[in-house]
């Protein structure tokens, strides 16, 4: 099977002049794709990188980082890409901790050692002829993924060749990608998602990749419209944004087959919303960095079931388990665990972590769910969001599910907040669409008639927007700390 390392030339061998990667500024074919890589493979080699080093690479969603990305998979060396709108500290700690030998930015980064116009000049004569891809190992280390960690310090996921390798043609397999496809990527590529879902997997399919700037929904489909990409992968922000945007916008989407959601799952009444909207299928999908990307999928053929995150990707065994480490039969609600060949090495310098984490193989996720009659997966919540109020679970994403069914809801959000009497109580930060008005109490008398009394949140704020961390999850973290206002 192909290296993943090996890509570029495969890809330029077979057809040189056929379309390989764009970003806002320029377009590569698959010869100059090519001799991007091989430009800066030589580069990187002159300033001393090889086998068993990692490259750290600070930089916004452009191709550029994608062509570093291969140059030192070529050389044996990993990658660690880094949040560009991290602090100082952040970022130094992300790059100490990988031990970072270089650190590709652009200019006037304080944390860079080599510019990336230093790194992906145009090849000199001779450049390309010592760096022929290899000799690497599917073991040898591909990436390391720094996770939101939402306690204490982030953690890097220690991804290999085999687990990239796997996951992509889980992806390919899942989504049925093949060389027509065409991806745009809109989510940015320092998480594994933007790089496994919208880059390695169409590129090994044979099709290409557009990678766009900022995201923003008011011209979002401007770019839909110009470069009419197959599919694009987002998160649920993204889609409530396009779902809310004036009635007068009216896209010609006639280009995508399908567009992929995940990162957190997504309300049936947003997906409808937005297919309705649209006519673009949402596949949605569930996983962690720690399992390469994804675990399920709602399989596009059909049937797609909102609600659920979908089916195991063939390849992965997903499942659900107790608290003592029993398996669980359909139905039952316990801590989803995954095993299969996606299962990262595990966390970097963190044996203890690891070993709490991957138990006999099984990873375990944090979150709780279970399995319906035919075998889709539901996700329940994360166990650390739970709010045991008095002796009883509650589970924020049943609240949050019982606002969605309100039309004038966009987003909500419930945390848990401190009570002195029942330990902790819910409350509710809900953003409304566009256009719309009702009162905190019309929403919480609508969550009256769907929910159990204990579950009705104390306190429910109307607010403009919601928090959020790098990847565009609402940070609850942040909404725990927020002052009430009652």
């Amino acid at each position: 099977m192909l290296h993943i390392a090996e890509l570029p030339d495969a890809r330029a061998a077979r057809n040189p002049t056929g379309p390989c990667i764009a970003d806002d500024d320029e377009q590569l074919d698959n010869r100059e794709f090519l001799n991007r890589v091989r430009s800066a493979a030589a580069a990187l080699r002159a300033g001393g990188i090889g086998a068993g080093d990692v490259v750290a690479l600070i930089l916004p969603n452009r191709l550029d980082l994608v062509a570093v990305m291969f140059a030192a998979w070529r050389l044996g060396a990993a990658v660690t890409p880094v949040n560009p709108g991290l602090t100082d500290a952040e970022a130094r700690h992300q790059i100490e901790d990988s031990g970072a030998k270089a650190v590709i930015t652009e200019a006037s980064h304080p944390a860079g050692t080599l510019e990336v116009s230093e790194v992906v000049r145009p090849a000199a004569p001779g450049d390309a002829d010592s760096t022929e891809a290899g000799p690497f190992t599917s073991d040898s280390l591909a990436l390391i993924i720094y996770t939101s960690g939402t306690t204490g310090r982030p953690k890097g996921v220690m991804l290999d060749h085999a687990n990239l390798a796997a996951m992509c043609a889980m992806i390919i397999g899942g989504l049925g990608l093949d060389g027509t496809d065409h991806s745009l990527l809109v989510l940015p590529l320092f998480h594994v998602n933007g790089i496994v879902v919208s880059v390695l997997s169409p590129l090994l399919a044979g099709g290409r990749t557009t990678i766009t700037g900022r995201f923003s929904a008011s011209a979002f489909f401007d770019s839909v419209e110009r470069v009419r990409p197959t599919y694009f992968s987002a998160v649920p922000a993204i889609y409530a944004m396009l779902a809310a945007l004036p009635d007068d916008v009216r896209p010609d989407t006639s280009s995508l087959r399908r567009v992929v959601c995940g990162a957190a799952p997504m309300p049936a009444e947003l997906i409808a919303r937005f297919e309705r909207r649209y006519a673009v299928p949402i596949i949605e999908g569930y996983g962690l960095s720690e399992g390469t990307c994804a675990s399920t999928l709602n399989p596009p053929a059909g049937p797609r079931k909102p609600g659920t995150v979908g089916l195991p990707l063939p390849g992965q065994t997903v499942a659900v388990m107790d608290g003592e480490g029993s398996l669980l039969p359909a139905g039952a609600v316990g801590e989803v665990v995954v095993r299969g060949p996606n299962v990262m090495r595990g966390y970097l310098g963190l044996p203890e972590e690891t070993a709490r984490t991957v138990i006999d193989g099984w990873l375990h996720t944090g979150d709780v769910g279970r399995f319906d009659a035919d075998g889709y997966l539901v996700l329940v919540d994360r166990i650390k969001d739970m709010i045991i109020r008095g002796g009883e679970n509650i589970y924020p994403k049943e609240i949050e599910n019982a606002l969605h069914t309100h039309p004038a809801v966009l987003e909500a959000a419930v945390v848990g907040a401190p009570d002195p009497t029942l330990g902790e109580v819910p409350v509710a930060y809900v953003v409304l669409l566009p256009g719309t008005t009702v009162t905190a109490d019309e929403l919480l008398a609508h969550c009256r008639g769907s929910l159990a009394r204990i579950k009705v949140p104390v306190v429910l704020t109307v607010t403009e927007a919601l928090p959020r961390n790098p990847v565009g999850k609402i940070d609850k973290r942040r909404l725990r700390t927020a002052p009430l206002h009652h």
